[in-house]
């Protein structure tokens, strides 16, 4: 690697009015390195890598890209043609009304890529992000997932030497986000392309070269993600002793998966869904879906991007009326009785329902005369609420200043205000940190044991899946399986094998030397590369030899436990291979 960092922070501070957002932030990243910087919303992160790109000014200390001081727009433009700059959100950078080829197109016209060196480009491009039978698709059209490796493709379009990625797999399925990262190291082991990217997802921290942890807008610790777990295990657990540290509220353990239920409810189950179908104009969004949630019982509902799981909820909760199948919630025929039905429920979209200029307790008792509670009763269950979401102390504080994590908190505070006994959750953690959503899943816990409360809940994040008493996969609009994480587990060794780990070097060629060996669903798992197989040794044995035979380093074949993620990976793509 070149001495001279690609980028180098010193002191770096950003304020937003009275807001310190980076708060004296010093680190550099290496040419050719995969660098990471990890925290919740309001870390930091963004701000800094805006400063970085160019697009935002700093109040204090020192930007340098490629060498060059960042101190005025016109030093900034200078090394724009150099970099390329991905904003938090999905989509955020693209055309929703042109196809996928003219948004490539106009990116490259933009960055004055020659003609000549466009259609080649484009088609590696578009190639390695299987976009490729995609073009004239338009982008309003695409899956979250295909949005970001759309936005990805029109970063690189011009070839930059830095590429600045602010939380692109927020949002986006196992899958997608294997697809993600498999393209960066692909790019950046060919030796053309510098990385820096943040995510709100511990279980992505073990990809990089190098990562900063962020808190506060200050830099916690830095440094190979090895180092930092420490004796912690694993970089949640470390990234959660961290903010204790820095003066975090104390938080629980991450909750245990258990398979009771909570206490007894209402006769019947608490939803029931049979054969529910919705068709928009000649796509079918759900195919005949069904499947039921007992009382207390916490059910996750998983799938990729585009999969279906939003347009079931949607469904259930009555704001999309089925065009197909039948629906019963908390006892109420979801088709003909859709006011009776929200009384009855609670619900948490992908984007919360808050009023920003409300503060957290207006927020709550808006929500309580929503419901028609009493003042008495609403006073009563809202000094409950904040007690037991942590947000007493800032309930005098406006809803839209308040950190993610607690705005997702008040959210469902308020989608619970009432006592519902079924509680809807559309991917209600993400872009959350560990801290945050352990917080969260105590409260979730407490609502299904305690109140026995029927919890359905979407989420990208695998980790949350082994917190579900059962899980439903769907695909392509079908529930394809409905078991406990532990069945799916097991049902997954039963059909492929055991898990096995293996750590070699270079990566990239080492993955693709195992799939030439007979391991067609080996997969890449931060900087390993993970297999199943039914007989250990004789696994063991073909990979030392695939290795030896192309002349990579083996380090280790180890096996490991299976992840809801392994599961949903290997699942899918089995799916996507006999479709």
């Amino acid at each position: 690697m070149e001495s001279t960092p690609v980028v180098r922070l010193r002191g770096l501070v950003k304020r937003h009015g009275p807001r310190v957002a980076v708060d004296g932030v010093s680190f550099d990243v290496p040419a050719g390195a995969l660098f990471g910087l990890i925290g919740a919303d309001g870390a930091g992160k963004s701000s800094l890598m805006k400063a970085v790109a160019g697009v935002l000014a700093h109040d204090a200390g020192e930007v340098a890209v490629f060498g060059h001081r960042i101190d005025s727009e016109a030093a900034a433009e200078a090394v724009k043609a150099r970099l390329g700059f991905m904003p938090q959100g999905l989509g955020l950078n693209l055309y929703p009304e042109l196809s996928v080829e003219e948004n490539v197109d106009f990116f490259a016209r933009m960055r004055l890529v020659p003609e000549a060196e466009l259609a080649p480009r484009k088609a590696r491009l578009l190639a390695i992000t299987r976009l490729a039978g995609f073009r004239e698709r338009p982008m309003k059209q695409l899956s979250g997932g295909m949005k970001q490796k759309l936005g990805l493709v029109c970063t690189l379009i011009h070839a930059p030497a830095l590429i600045v990625l602010d939380e692109p797999t927020t949002g986006v399925d196992p899958v997608s986000r294997r697809d993600f990262w498999m393209i960066l190291a692909q790019l950046i082991e060919e030796g053309r392309l510098t990385a820096l990217v943040s995510t709100a997802y511990l279980d992505e921290a073990s990809r990089f070269d190098r990562l900063v942890l962020m808190h506060a807008g200050r830099v916690l610790a830095e440094g190979p993600p090895e180092s930092l777990r420490g004796g912690a295990g694993d970089l949640e657990a470390a990234f959660v002793a961290l903010l204790a540290g820095a003066g975090a509220t104390p938080e629980p353990a991450a909750p245990d998966a258990v398979a009771a239920p909570g206490p007894a409810g209402p006769p019947g189950d608490a939803i029931d869904a049979r054969e529910l179908t919705r068709d928009f104009g000649r796509f079918r969004a759900a195919d005949r879906v069904s499947f039921s949630v007992r009382h207390g019982e916490i059910f996750g509902l998983l799938g990729a991007n585009g999969a279906g799981k939003t347009t079931v909820i949607k469904m259930l909760t009555g704001i999309l009326p089925p065009s197909g199948g039948a629906g019963v919630v908390a006892g109420v025929d979801m088709r003909r009785a859709g006011r009776l039905v929200k009384a009855r429920i609670g619900y948490v979209s992908q984007v919360f329902s808050l009023y920003g200029d409300l503060s957290v307790d207006e927020n709550l008792q808006l929500y309580a005369g929503i419901y028609g509670l009493g003042r008495r009763e609403a006073t009563r269950r809202v000094a409950a609420l904040l007690d037991a979401g942590g947000l007493a102390a800032r309930q005098h504080d406006r809803a839209g200043e308040l950190p993610m994590g607690l705005r997702q908190r008040l959210a469902l505070a308020c989608a619970t205000v009432h006592e519902p006994q079924v509680l809807f959750l559309d991917e209600p953690t993400s872009g959350v940190d560990p801290l945050g959503r352990r917080q969260f899943w105590a409260l979730l816990r407490r609502l299904a044991r305690e109140k026995g409360t029927a919890i359905l809940l979407t989420t990208h994040y695998m980790l949350e899946a082994e917190y579900c008493d059962r899980l439903a996969l769907m695909h392509a609009g079908r529930i394809v399986a409905d078991a406990s994480p532990a069945a799916m587990k097991q049902a997954l060794v039963r059909d492929a094998g055991a898990l096995l780990e293996v750590a070699a070097e270079p990566l990239l060629p080492a993955l693709q030397a195992l799939r030439e060996a007979g391991f067609p669903g080996a997969v890449l798992h931060g900087r390993r590369i993970h297999v199943l197989a039914h007989d250990a040794d004789a696994a063991r044995a073909r990979i030392e030899a695939a290795c030896a035979d192309a002349g990579l380093r083996l380090h280790d074949v180890a096996p490991r436990a299976l992840t809801m993620e392994d599961v949903f990976v290997h699942r899918v793509l089995a799916l996507e291979r006999s479709a």
